[in-house]
């Protein structure tokens, strides 16, 4: 079944009291016991668990094939809690260059708790390998990676986590599952912030981890999300939800934007460096090939000139709004390591953009009206 069709057929879940197609919002926080002080349909409170935040959930286990999906109050919440379930002395592997939350989840929050990291480059085999150790229990993966888009061989990576013992957990945020299925790739736990490309209109904050198994490693996840509270709201999982009707029709007519736009800056005398997986000289090509449906609808550039050309590009754009996120309908771009503050990794002249739903011949225009400004 095409993408487009199975995203409509994993939402579509008719209202049997009323026939309606769009399925209602359940906005209770309690429900009623019958006269054996039985739950009818199961749901006491919820904290634990609501009729519109299993609907997602559901939908979004089918979207990438997964057995079960738990939806969270934001992405990182969704990290913080897959970290919990994990042991005072347990060891994580990521990349050196990923989200900067998740690093900075580890080093503020469980590193004084007790859980040890290893940062590595993902595309140093030998390096990731020699960085599993008898405790590493998580080797966490982005790709493409936020915001150098970073591609990682998923399927060599969770070789050599299993090999160790450990589970692969695939951030697949800026891919989406319209692109890339990790779980089909062997990965066992997929990453979203929903509040980017599933929701797809800036208005909602969400995550969510979708698992390939229903094990009791995730039960120990869901029962942690219920003990701690790190639940979405019923309305933000009814908003995720429309977003993903149209999941797929968004990200194919954004990534050939991106392309057109990608093409556009690479070569340009003002960009010293363009990262796209869709340039045809991108060192990864084959394995973009392999593990993806199509390179996205994100970049980033860098600037030639450092830091104050970048900031000065980025003053003269007009129809790409200066925020941070990603995802939406609108394009957005930001000074990435300004957003990331004195400890960033990030590039000094790199500009990341999300590319929206514009017309791919204004954005460009805008980009080399800014560029030839600067």
């Amino acid at each position: 079944m095409h993408f487009d069709t199975l995203a409509l057929q994993a939402t579509h879940q008719q209202d049997p009291a009323t026939g309606a197609v769009v399925p209602p919002i359940h906005l209770s926080t309690t429900f009623e016991r019958n006269e054996a002080h039985e739950l009818p349909g199961n749901y006491l409170y919820a904290r634990p668990n609501n009729p519109t935040r299993e609907a997602l959930e559901r939908s979004l286990a089918t979207l990438e094939g997964g057995a079960t999906g738990i939806a969270f109050s934001s992405g990182q919440a969704a990290t913080m809690t897959l970290f919990q379930a994990l042991r005072p002395g347990d060891h994580v592997v990521l990349a050196h260059d990923g989200f900067y939350g998740t690093t900075s989840l580890l080093e503020t929050v469980f590193h004084p708790w007790g859980l040890t990291y290893t940062r590595v480059d993902m595309r140093d085999i030998e390096a990731v390998r020699a960085s599993i150790h008898e405790n590493t229990r998580i080797v966490w993966v982005e790709t493409p990676s936020n915001p150098t888009l970073t591609i990682v061989d998923l399927l060599t990576i969770t070789r050599i986590a299993h090999d160790g013992g450990a589970l692969c957990v695939c951030d697949n945020t800026w891919a989406t599952p319209v692109l890339q299925r990790p779980l089909d790739l062997n990965c066992d736990i997929v990453m979203h912030s929903t509040t980017k490309y599933l929701s797809g209109h800036s208005d909602v904050i969400g995550g969510a981890l979708i698992f390939r198994r229903n094990d009791a490693f995730t039960q120990r996840v869901r029962q942690l999300q219920s003990i701690s509270g790190a639940v979405p709201s019923p309305f933000d999982c009814w908003l995720v939800m429309r977003g993903l009707k149209t999941l797929g029709v968004r990200v194919r007519a954004q990534t050939a934007t991106a392309q057109a736009i990608a093409e556009f800056l690479d070569g340009h005398p003002m960009v010293e460096q363009v990262n796209y997986p869709g340039l045809a000289n991108h060192p990864d090509r084959q394995l973009i090939k392999q593990q993806m449906n199509g390179p996205g609808a994100m970049l980033s550039v860098h600037i030639t000139g450092g830091a104050e050309e970048a900031l000065r590009v980025l003053s003269r754009l007009r129809l790409f709004r200066r925020a941070t996120s990603l995802g939406g309908v609108e394009s957005l771009i930001e000074h990435r390591a300004s957003v990331e503050g004195p400890t960033t990794t990030t590039p000094a002249n790199l500009l990341r953009l999300s590319i929206g739903l514009e017309h791919p011949d204004d954005l460009i225009m805008d980009l080399a009206r800014a560029l030839t400004s600067a």
